[in-house]
């Protein structure tokens, strides 16, 4: 089996992993990581070969902006201080803690690359945890607590990576001139994500296609990560940046398909390209372990008491942070996504799962210093990082859906039901003044004003039957089941013309173009 062919066994894995995972109630990137160890065990199955600096430029861009599609900038703002406090200062704290540890427990650990350990095993990994968490029917703000931290630690601890990596392989170090680079990093990448964001904004009103802004957007997370990195710049940071940009200002109320394609088109990228990398740390783990070949206790060790630390370190900050969240979030009355319960902070402990940042980051350590010399005591860091990930990721990943049964952490659906029910309400209102306003310039027949009436009640009956009451909620159910028989027979008639349609295909003289794109124009009917 050569390269290519492991990969589309990945890419095929990733896709079967979705629905096996949701059939015996376990997470698809653990049932993936645990794939790719089962084909690391097969003779046959090459180690991965991919070169040190090309793993964060293709792996992580597409996963930072995927992330952003399910956030908002208005959802960023709200939670500016416990971002801060569960994200940025618990990634510093994180690193600080590995790197003092294992620069001491490691023989010849130097401390930059003890500070480069502990920066890529510091930032849980967003794509694993919102995978768990979104299975596990958890309140929505404890979801999206854990996807902006995901997103943000992500940044902090590439920065802090990228320096202390930059030391090692310079052999110099300054703190005053690491302090620099780090803000000098942060304000280039923001400042080429607006840019970027802006341009990629006006170039796609210019292309007016669906499938041509689907293919921008495609390559935006690339273009900016490689562009910030070109300018010195952090590339997480300025993707995180222009996708945030790009997602409020280009929302096209009446884009219809092209936000249904979009958002289908992103997660099939989200999903094969995180089936993909979490496959690959259980690939690597074969390779990864043959390293320890002769002082296995001793590297075992090691990742015993740092992966002790990690999760240590996580549940110690989460206590006091989450209390001291609420104390602030009661006080000023912030419309902020915090931890209500000491149960739910228990869950973001376990909820820490590190994945395919701390594995690109992993891999990516060079091989080499500027003088020649081999990066110092390279093996172990990358044995330390994979045991710390593969004991978060498998086994908190499935002991995750146990402890959230058990401490009966669960979503507020009153909560939910009330927002559907309030934004029910509004959506009905603003299609009923919209009818009024062309009312009062259109002369139409009592018939048809009639049915537009009741189309705009149904607008906001059919997102939320609770806003009516219980006789209109009858008269309104009797009038879905006859649409509904109506739509029965409709979508049978279209699917006959389909047909018809496409078995013109196979018919001698037939032009295929024209044929699509006569096909093209019943799916979109048949999608309306």
């Amino acid at each position: 089996m050569d390269q290519l062919a492991l990969l589309l066994v990945l890419l095929l894995g990733a896709v079967v992993t979705v629905p096996l995972g949701e059939r015996l109630k376990l997470p698809a990137p653990v049932l993936m990581t645990i794939g790719g160890i089962v084909m690391a065990l097969l003779p046959f199955v090459p180690n991965v070969s991919i070169e040190p600096e090309l793993i964060l430029p293709l792996v992580l861009p597409p996963l930072l902006y995927a992330s952003v599609q399910r956030t908002s900038w208005r959802q960023f703002t709200a939670n500016v201080r416990p971002i801060f406090l569960l994200a940025v200062a618990l990634v510093f704290v994180t690193t600080a803690a590995v790197a003092a540890v294992a620069n001491s427990i490691v023989p010849g650990l130097p401390l930059g690359a003890a500070v480069a350990l502990g920066a890529l095993v510091a930032p849980p990994d967003p794509v694993a945890a919102t995978a768990v968490a979104g299975s596990l029917g958890l309140p929505r703000r404890l979801v999206s607590i854990l996807e902006g931290e995901g997103l943000f630690n992500d940044v902090t601890a590439i920065v802090l990576y990228h320096v202390a990596i930059a030391a090692v392989v310079s052999g110099s170090f300054s703190w005053a001139s690491a302090a620099g680079e780090l803000v000098l990093s942060a304000v280039v990448a923001v400042a080429v994500g607006l840019a970027l964001g802006w341009a990629a904004n006006k170039l796609m009103s210019l292309l007016g296609d669906p499938t041509l802004q689907i293919g921008l957007t495609l390559l935006v997370p690339f273009v900016g990560y490689v562009l910030a990195e070109e300018f010195g710049g952090s590339g997480v940071l300025a993707v995180l940046t222009v996708a945030l940009f790009l997602a409020e200002h280009t929302m096209d109320a009446d884009d219809v398909q092209g936000r249904l394609a979009g958002a289908t088109f992103w997660e099939i990228v989200d999903t094969l390209v995180t089936g993909v990398a979490f496959g690959l740390i259980g690939l690597e783990l074969h390779h990864v372990f043959g390293t320890a070949t002769g002082h296995e206790t001793h590297m075992f060790g090691w990742a015993a008491v740092v992966v002790g630390v990690v999760v240590g370190v996580r549940l110690l900050w989460l206590l006091p942070a989450t209390w001291l969240a609420k104390r602030l979030h009661h006080k000023r009355d912030y419309d902020e996504d915090i931890p209500t319960s000491w149960r739910e902070t228990i869950i973001m402990w376990w909820a820490g799962m590190r994945g395919v940042a701390s594995v690109a980051l992993a891999l990516a350590i060079p091989l080499k210093t500027d003088d020649g010399s081999p990066f110092p005591d390279r093996d172990e860091i990358v044995f330390i990082a994979f045991a710390v990930i593969m004991t978060t990721l498998v086994f908190q990943g499935l002991t995750l859906p146990w402890l959230v049964r058990k401490l009966g952490v669960r979503a507020d659906t009153d909560v939910e039901r009330v927002l559907a029910r309030d934004l029910a309400i509004r959506a009905a209102k603003a299609a009923k003044r919209r009818l009024k306003e062309i009312q009062d310039v259109e002369e139409l027949p009592e018939e048809v004003m009639e049915q537009l009436h009741r189309r705009a009640f149904d607008v906001g009956a059919k997102i939320s039957p609770d806003m009516v009451d219980e006789e209109r909620r009858e008269a309104y159910a009797k009038r879905v089941e006859r649409i509904r028989a109506v739509q029965r027979i409709q979508r049978e008639m279209m699917s006959a013309a389909r047909h018809e349609v496409l078995s013109a295909r196979s018919e001698p003289g037939a032009d295929p173009e024209v044929v699509d794109r006569v096909l093209r124009q019943l799916d979109v009917r048949s999608l309306r």
